[in-house]
């Protein structure tokens, strides 16, 4: 602990440490408050709080003691007790009035990145983004990424407000914990109520399966729907007898689903929470009568949504530009976005990631009021500066992913052409960051995180892990500069 005394003793008499190559401060997080003095710094690749003083906070902190001050490790303990005295070190919700991303930081590390690139835009950034699948891939948790954003709006001195999103959660249970931890946006995914049996039936089997329903059930949807036309911000919607047999079997049981979430938990949380509700993993692309229909029934429960995730034409891939015809987006976005705006909540946009040519189209018909939802680009990010700055680490990483490519495809869809990669043996060490430019390649190593993560060797040790952070938090401000460049990209083409 000799390098921290310094500090320390500056910290101590109220002036912010100098930094020295034994240890990085960050100036940004330079705090003074009820009697204790704090700042975060890094000695190698380990990030500790310094506190000085004799106020509450230190007492709070859990460290070691450095002469008149502590010396403390980010862990759960201490972000709970920034959380405690530092309000904008807590997420929070932000409702419709403004454009969100999320962020989807897997790493931990990448929010820092995030903040920089978002600070001073029109959108606010919800740093914390996983869904349970993401965090099982990586065997994190829940509030793993909810204490990284706190340190990381901590290091940076961000005051402007943050958001954390419980992401394409299914469970009840799940979503007890989500908020008990404080997570401020929750993003419910019905897929498992949706019926995806409905699109393959004839018009006179949907009718059939329908009169199934009970008398209440289908005197209902007649009074409200059968042959009535409405106006959603000049898109008109009508339903006929398929149509609305069909909106009823495919989303009735999720309608249900949405309002119980909403009237169990979300209504009855402590702090304000942004509900999102995802439509889009199902096998058929949202029409925007179906679109309307959910909008309508949420609206006539008094169920109160900021966001809404419908299913577009096209593909929305991991980590490449969007596949399909423009034209027919364009058409679709306009109508899904004019159909959010008649209800009064946010379009969302899904494996947002890098769909670089629809962004304008976006941009233009949500009026830059939106959600849209990033993850694993930042991941990509991060590999461009492994290829960069430890070429030996990234060829490891190449053939292993390689090697473990197809056990990914029962969590993603991706249609890579893998033979399309330029040979590695091939491939020069300068060259390699060229493959984080190169569609498969990005596929190739977006879906494989998880596998890569947490390789381990017959002896149980990490294969690539630890080496793959020491060579990220050794060149922060590469990987930084990259995040603010790329994800910049996607902002300025929204007009954010």
């Amino acid at each position: 602990m000799e390098n921290f005394q310094s500090a320390i003793n500056e910290l101590a008499a109220g002036k912010q440490p100098n930094s020295s190559q034994e240890l990085t401060v960050y100036e940004k997080s330079f705090e003074q408050k009820a009697g204790t003095n704090l700042v975060m710094v890094k000695s190698g690749t380990e990030k500790y709080l310094l506190a000085a003083g004799d106020g509450d906070i230190i007492q709070e902190l859990d460290g070691e003691t450095v002469g008149s001050g502590k010396v403390c490790t980010l862990s759960h303990e201490n972000a709970k007790v920034l959380q405690k005295h530092f309000d904008y070190t807590r997420p929070q919700a932000f409702g419709t009035e403004i454009a969100t991303m999320g962020l989807g930081d897997r790493l931990g590390v990448a929010s820092p990145g995030h903040i920089e690139t978002t600070r001073e835009r029109k959108v606010k950034p919800i740093l914390a983004q996983q869904s349970i699948r993401e965090l099982t891939l990586l065997n994190r948790t829940m509030t793993d990424i909810l204490d990284a954003a706190a340190f990381a709006v901590f290091q940076e001195g961000y005051k402007d407000g943050y958001g954390a999103d419980a992401d394409h959660i299914k469970l009840e249970e799940d979503i007890v914990h989500a908020i008990k931890l404080g997570f401020s946006f929750i993003t419910l995914d019905c897929s498992e109520q949706i019926r995806n049996d409905i699109e393959g039936m004839s018009s006179d089997e949907i009718v059939e399966e329908f009169n199934k329903l009970s008398s209440d059930e289908k005197d209902y949807y007649h009074d409200h729907y059968l042959n009535q036309s409405f106006d959603a911000a000049g898109v008109p919607i009508s339903f006929d007898e398929v149509k609305l047999a069909k909106n009823a079997l495919v989303y009735g049981e999720a309608i249900n689903f949405m309002e119980h979430v909403y009237t169990e938990y979300i209504k009855q949380a402590d702090h304000p929470i942004d509900f999102e509700i995802s439509i889009d993993e199902t096998e058929t692309v949202t029409a925007p009568e179906s679109h309307f229909f959910v909008g309508k029934e949420l609206e006539r429960r008094g169920v109160k949504v900021e966001s809404m995730a419908p299913r577009f034409c096209g593909e929305f891939q991991k980590g490449i530009d969007y596949i399909g015809d423009l034209q027919q987006f364009e058409k679709e976005l306009s109508e899904h976005a004019a159909i959010a705006k008649h209800f009064g909540y946010k379009l969302s946009i899904h494996s947002g990631s890098d769909k670089f040519s629809v962004f304008p189209i976006i941009g233009k018909y949500t009026e830059g009021v939106l959600h849209i939802k990033t993850a694993g680009t930042n991941w990509l990010e991060a590999i461009r500066v492994i290829a960069k700055e430890n070429p030996d680490l990234y060829r490891r990483m190449h053939v292993y992913a390689e090697d473990h490519f197809e056990e990914t495809l029962q969590y993603y869809h991706v249609t890579p052409d893998l033979d399309s990669i330029a040979p590695l043996n091939e491939t020069a060490d300068a060259d390699l960051p060229k493959y984080m430019d190169h569609d498969a390649a990005r596929q190739l190593f977006h879906v494989t995180y998880g596998i890569l993560l947490t390789a381990k060797d017959d002896s149980g040790k990490d294969l690539f892990h630890t080496e793959f952070f020491e060579t990220l938090l050794n060149n922060e401000d590469t990987y930084r500069d990259g995040l603010v460049s790329h994800i910049g990209r996607h902002l300025d083409l929204l007009g954010l």
